[in-house]
């Protein structure tokens, strides 16, 4: 991936600019006061930069910057929150921005509306921008670590690997338990009101399952007065117990007796009476019978035997009242109280296997945690012993760099653990001897700021993040051959990526692949600068001009040329 396109309109002085990037080394140069600044600007809100006020050129009713990067498949740096926007053969990504001449101002990604937050994420993947504009200090922070990671050895990818996977089982089970947590009150609440529940219905489930029988006992208890009546009356007019009553039942008796022994003095006569006779003493037989039963029934209620298992109406009503709660309660019968009871075990049970599975959470998140800190402390140790290399590669790279006395430490410091570890690595750097060191990204100048970053991206295995670099005044204050040793560096890590340097020395933009001059005009009044791609013979004259030379000066466009061949 890489910037191809880099289109400007309207902004400060620049009406109308397109700049058709190369891969490799790209110089910008322009006379001092010709605009370099103003595409290090553009540039600037291209990758999320703050939009100052003034900067709509005079007139114009807003300005407009647009990248074009060349995307191929699967190099695509971004989150899959970004990805997801982009089309999956997608051959380019653009990213836009408008700025109204009132301040307000709108961002872009592939035509469509993005928050200038998301632009600013997705710059920092694409470009790095080292020079003056200091908030851009800050996407250094986050590239730190990976620098120094790329100096630990090949094995330590598979250690990164596997230290964000073990960081990802941690944060998954660790989640998992929050949420059984979080769900562990209402849980407990639940337990406890089952529980109570179960126990209820369990302490009454055999009054349950007799519940019918219950009732009918109890409507026997409640009207045994009328069943006692019933039986006497009924007893007593088969078979009359007191005296007062003894001669009408003997007449009584009597008479059915008389009636059965007349009908048995013609026995065998007729069988249709044989047949009636014997139905008749049979009645005999049973109306005796039936009289005793009746009697013996009348005298166990009177004796207050039948009580419904002990304790009579009222032992009853207090085995069926709790019944009764629990029916209104669950449903209205027995069958679905008793429905209930069984949804509520399997309730209880599934809580409580539940209770099992956060014990169990809690004994694998322990593991993932300690192998994770395994993980932890073996990229520690690969970085503190990568580090002290890293230092004196990159202040001998100084030295070279015109930054002569200056010192560049590796500080590593512990931090809540994530996919990369636990440490925390800024570069501190003293830019001059007896200065009091400090971070590189608070510390350093602009100028100071590219070189060291040329330094420690010309040590570094490989270019941390974005695929183009951006250095704006990489050769503020340098000549002669510390310019020539910034220009070899810029050469050589334009051999692994792609480079846009805005300079004002000709060693340097000697060196480049594809070469841009800002021109200044004035006319009429007014003012405005115009970008060029430069052919060859216009590189000399540009170059001869950075010289301070006239274009018709044949020594200064012979160095030109020798400067160009040299490259």
């Amino acid at each position: 991936m890489m910037l191809c396109e880099l289109r400007v309109e309207n902004l400060l002085l620049i009406e109308q600019a397109q700049l058709r990037l190369a891969p490799g080394l790209n110089v910008l140069t322009g006379e001092t006061g010709a605009g370099k600044t103003v595409l290090a600007h553009a540039l600037d809100l291209l990758l999320g930069g703050r939009a100052r006020g003034g900067i709509v050129r005079p007139g114009a009713q807003e300005a407009y910057v647009e990248g074009v990067f060349a995307v191929q498949q699967g190099e695509i740096p971004l989150e899959a929150s970004i990805r997801e926007r982009l089309a999956p053969d997608a051959e380019e990504l653009v990213l836009a921005r408008r700025v109204g001449s009132d301040g307000r101002t709108r961002a872009y990604l592939n035509g469509r509306t993005i928050a200038v937050g998301e632009m600013r994420d997705i710059g920092a993947a694409l470009v790095c921008f080292y020079g003056q504009h200091e908030h851009r200090k800050l996407t250094i922070a986050s590239s730190q670590l990976e620098l120094l990671d790329g100096l630990c050895g090949p094995e330590h990818a598979e250690r990164l690997r596997a230290c964000a996977a073990s960081c990802s089982q941690v944060a998954r089970l660790r989640a998992q338990l929050d949420e059984l947590d979080e769900r562990e009150r209402a849980r407990e609440h639940e337990l406890g009101l089952l529980e109570h529940e179960i126990s209820e219905l369990e302490a009454c489930e055999e009054e349950l399952r007799a519940y019918e029988s219950l009732l009918q006992t109890r409507e026997r208890v409640r009207r045994s007065g009328a069943l006692q009546q019933a039986a006497e009356a009924g007893a007593h007019a088969l078979s009359p117990a007191d005296s007062a009553d003894a001669a009408d039942a003997e007449t009584g008796a009597q008479r059915l007796a008389a009636a059965v022994s007349s009908l048995r003095t013609l026995a065998g006569v007729d069988q249709r009476l044989d047949a009636l006779s014997e139905r008749l003493s049979d009645v005999l037989i049973e109306s005796q019978e039936l009289g005793s039963e009746l009697r013996r029934y009348a005298e166990e209620l009177a004796g207050a035997e039948l009580d419904g298992g002990g304790g009579g109406l009222d032992a009853l009503e207090e085995r069926l009242l709790p019944v009764e709660r629990l029916l209104r309660k669950h449903g209205g019968s027995v069958s679905s109280t008793l429905a209930h009871a069984d949804d509520a075990r399997g309730r209880l049970r599934e809580l409580r296997s539940e209770q099992a599975a956060s014990r169990e959470l809690e004994a694998g998140l322990a593991e993932a945690s300690a192998e994770l800190e395994q993980h932890v402390a073996a990229l520690r140790r690969a970085r503190e012993k990568a580090a002290p290399g890293f230092q004196k590669a990159v202040s001998e790279e100084l030295q070279a760099l015109a930054l002569p006395g200056a010192s560049f430490e590796i500080a590593l410091s512990g931090r809540e653990t994530g996919p990369s570890g636990g440490d925390e690595v800024e570069f501190v750097i003293a830019p001059n001897p007896g200065v009091p060191a400090g971070a590189l990204r608070e510390i350093a100048s602009g100028g100071e700021l590219a070189r060291v970053m040329l330094a420690i991206m010309s040590v570094a295995a490989s270019p941390a993040g974005a695929p183009t670099l951006v250095f704006d005044e990489v050769d503020a204050g340098i000549g002669g051959h510390a310019a020539r040793a910034v220009g070899s560096r810029l050469r050589a890590l334009a051999q692994r990526r792609q480079l846009l340097c805005i300079t004002h020395l000709p060693q340097i933009a000697s060196l480049g692949d594809r070469h841009f001059a800002i021109v200044k005009d004035t006319c009429a009044g007014s003012t405005s600068a115009a970008v060029t791609q430069l052919a060859e013979q216009e590189v000399v004259s540009e170059l001869v001009r950075m010289l301070g030379a006239e274009d018709a000066d044949s020594g200064a466009r012979r160095h030109a040329r020798e400067l160009r061949r040299a490259a």
